[in-house]
């Protein structure tokens, strides 16, 4: 019995895992349920039992991405120097990246689905508040020195190059950009340019790390 009451739960989990892999490869609008059906070898009466709708395959991955990235944003309360602030940004870009259909689909995903519009402009503005408590770190560690009035603008435009640099990567590349071995160089230059907003605020020595750090990973 035990066992029995496990199956469907994991056939969800299955569920979720494929249509993942299906979106990031294909972009969601070009997967359909009956892609999806065929790729797990299920009916598609199977999936609609666990998924009625394809929507609920994407607010299901869509309520998965919004944990993981709170969880994460809470580490930014910690940074106070240019290697935590590269770190918190580099693993918030293994995040978008692992989930890359949201990102590459964006303004289509929120023109057809309230309830993403909704939780997207949660996401957005926590984005912001996590952005702008680095800069508050950094500037207590001693990092970079900035004025007040100037961080909520700076933590905004940081926000946008996050949340639309795998959209600048696709229309720079389209044939390679969002595939597995493009990865690494991608989450590596979203990271720097992100952070590349702060070089006119950085200290020297902060500034000449970040740099050193990038150089770094281009030789991985």
């Amino acid at each position: 019995m035990a066992t029995q009451a496990k199956k469907p739960r994991r056939t969800a989990e299955r569920i979720l895992e494929v249509t993942l892999e299906l979106f990031n490869r294909f972009g969601e609008p070009n997967v359909s349920t009956t892609l999806i059906s065929a790729e797990l070898n299920i009916s598609p009466g199977n999936l609609y039992y666990h998924y009625p709708a394809k929507d609920e395959l994407i607010n299901s991955l869509f309520d998965r991405y919004e944990k993981s990235l709170g969880e994460l944003l809470q580490a930014a309360d910690q940074v106070r120097n240019v290697e935590d602030a590269w770190l918190l940004f580099h693993m918030l870009f293994e995040l978008i990246w692992q989930y890359r259909f949201l990102y590459r689909d964006l303004n289509d995903l929120l023109s057809k689905n309230r309830r993403l519009e909704t939780h997207f402009q949660f996401v957005l503005r926590n984005k912001n508040q996590a952005i702008q408590a680095v800069i508050a770190g950094l500037v207590r560690g001693g990092a970079m020195k900035i004025e007040p009035r100037d961080i909520e603008p700076v933590a905004t435009a940081m926000a946008v190059v996050l949340t639309y640099w795998l959209s600048y990567e696709y229309v720079r590349d389209p044939r390679r950009a969002l595939e597995p071995e493009s990865a690494g160089a991608a989450l590596m230059r979203g990271a720097f340019h992100v952070l590349s907003l702060l070089i006119p605020y950085l200290e020297p020595s902060q500034r000449e790390h970040l740099h050193a750090l990038v150089g770094h990973y281009n030789k991985n």
